[in-house]
């Protein structure tokens, strides 16, 4: 069986050679760029002639599109800020050869935030479908925290992927307001309602979850800054909901 790696990228230039360099084993590698002005693209094109370039419609359709290029009987999804261990591309290499069992895997997450591999917070094991037989799985629509949906029988993988994810407070922060931003915009698309007081007391829930029940005051002083940026990402998503319904209702 043959193997398709699928990755969309922008301005990845800082990241995108260690990704691709650790699925450079794979039969197919399609990359969707979406108007990187760095050198992602010549990056890119040093490992595979296969990538296109394309407007900007969201996580989920994008990755769609990706999947329509892959031609290969299993795909691989991966961002530009994740890696193929050796132990995994090995565990990947010998499932794909199996008898048909499952038409998807899931594998968990080895994510970094600020230097430490967080083990608790909710990051882990984080399990996450990537693997999928080609033509049984796509993923949703969602501008943002998208999914993979599968037609069939999804197994597990004992390999993590590692996520090389918030590496500088910068990265939170502009993280937390893009995809804040996103959110905010599909919720208001769902007609859902926000105000200051749901605003808060959603952030405040996220911070127990992330820091109490989640256990991420065992993952020491990173554990509470992710509580923190959890908080302040689910506070922005509803406050921005909040300024969207409200202008929407201007123009009416």
């Amino acid at each position: 069986m043959s193997l398709s790696i699928i990755v969309i990228v922008k301005n990845e230039e800082s990241s995108i050679r260690e990704c691709l360099a650790s699925v450079a084993w794979a039969d197919e590698i399609i990359v969707l760029d979406s108007g990187s002005s760095d050198q992602t693209v010549a990056i890119c094109r040093e490992y595979t002639d296969k990538v296109y370039e394309t407007d900007w419609p969201g996580f989920g359709p994008q990755k769609n599109r990706a999947l329509e290029y892959a031609t290969k009987d299993w795909v691989l999804s991966i961002d530009a800020d994740e890696r193929i261990s050796y132990d995994l591309q090995t565990e990947i290499k010998r499932v794909i050869q199996m008898p048909a069992r499952f038409d998807a895997y899931t594998m968990p997450r080895r994510s970094n935030y600020c230097g430490r591999y967080m083990k608790h917070s909710g990051w882990w094991p984080d399990r996450v479908v990537r693997l999928f037989r080609r033509g049984k799985a796509s993923f949703s629509d969602d501008l943002v925290h998208e999914r993979i949906v599968v037609a069939g029988k999804t197994g597990k993988l004992r390999e993590p992927i590692i996520h090389e994810s918030l590496l500088t407070l910068e990265q939170i922060l502009n993280t937390m307001n893009s995809y804040s931003t996103a959110s905010a915009k599909m919720l208001a698309e769902e007609k859902q309602q926000a105000g200051l007081c749901k605003a808060v007391m959603h952030g405040m829930w996220t911070f127990i979850r992330t820091y109490f029940l989640r256990a991420g005051f065992l993952d020491g002083k990173e554990g509470f800054m992710l509580a923190i940026s959890n908080a302040e990402g689910t506070y922005y998503r509803y406050l921005k909901l909040m300024v969207i319904n409200k202008a929407n209702q201007k123009e009416v």
